[in-house]
């Protein structure tokens, strides 16, 4: 029934529907859950409010200005992706004018090995239940992986410091991608780890994240950061505030559940 349609009514309209609209049949097979893709960014750990953030403050001071962004001002600074044009838009309000973009090229480098070192030194912490949730997981032989957006400098030693030593089986940033073969994070961390969409369920904090991974045919479960709560995460196979009590067997269920209504 490749391209059959199957029949229905809407009011007096007549309602085309194909195969694939018509919902996952009741005895329809379920790929077993073997690997949970966490995002490093927000969903590992709330890494915008709790390091960039004080790492862009000590930047500044190391430059001389006076400047200290809240977390509720950083907050709505955060909403513009670029951080030169982030750190540009503070120096301009104080009457830096024309040179703000080349001052903030000095202060983001700055800010960049501030957070590098910071992480090295074990100052990023992980997200309430994370730890238990992923040796749980590694303990039921499910693989884990995180991707980021930031560079593998200090990615990697900071999920090393979240999550522990060697619990991580892939760490995708974009450094690791090619055309050749996925252009996309979680692309990448499927073929790294040898799988499918269907057997993997991703973890992130934000709408972004949730549309990146969604677009990727993932399961995704969002754990919201203070920033992101108020965001939109229509698709997502759960929402939780935290980890707290989240079990291997909750991961399996909401994976499956997701999948059954496809």
């Amino acid at each position: 029934m490749t391209w059959a349609t199957l029949s229905g009514m809407r009011g007096d309209t007549p309602v085309r529907c194909f195969w694939w609209d018509a919902g996952r049949p009741a005895g329809a097979v379920v790929e077993e859950l073997r690997a949970v893709i966490f995002d490093v960014d927000g969903a590992l750990g709330d890494i915008e409010r709790d390091g960039q953030r004080r790492a862009f403050n000590a930047a500044f001071a190391e430059h001389g200005f006076d400047i200290s962004w809240s977390v509720a001002e950083y907050g709505r600074l955060v909403r513009i992706g670029d951080e030169r044009r982030r750190i540009a838009s503070a120096l301009r309000r104080r009457g830096y004018g024309r040179i703000s973009p080349e001052i903030a090229s000095y202060i983001q480098h700055t800010k960049n090995d501030i957070f590098v070192e910071w992480v090295l030194d074990g100052d990023v912490t992980p997200r309430a239940g994370l730890v238990d949730l992923a040796n749980r997981l590694y303990a039921a032989g499910i693989s884990i992986a995180a991707i980021s957006a930031g560079s593998p400098v200090w990615v990697e030693p900071l999920v090393r410091q979240l999550i522990g030593e060697g619990i991580a089986e892939v760490i995708v940033t974009p450094d690791d991608l090619s055309p050749a073969r996925e252009p996309d994070l979680h692309g990448h961390a499927l073929w790294e780890l040898g799988i499918g969409a269907e057997c993997a369920l991703a973890v992130t904090g934000s709408a972004h994240g949730l549309r990146a991974a969604t677009a990727a045919k993932l399961a995704t479960v969002v754990v919201p950061t203070a920033y992101t709560a108020g965001q939109d995460f229509t698709g997502a196979a759960a929402v939780r505030a935290d980890y707290a009590g989240w079990t291997v067997d909750g991961c399996v269920r909401q994976h499956r559940h997701w999948w059954m209504c496809r």
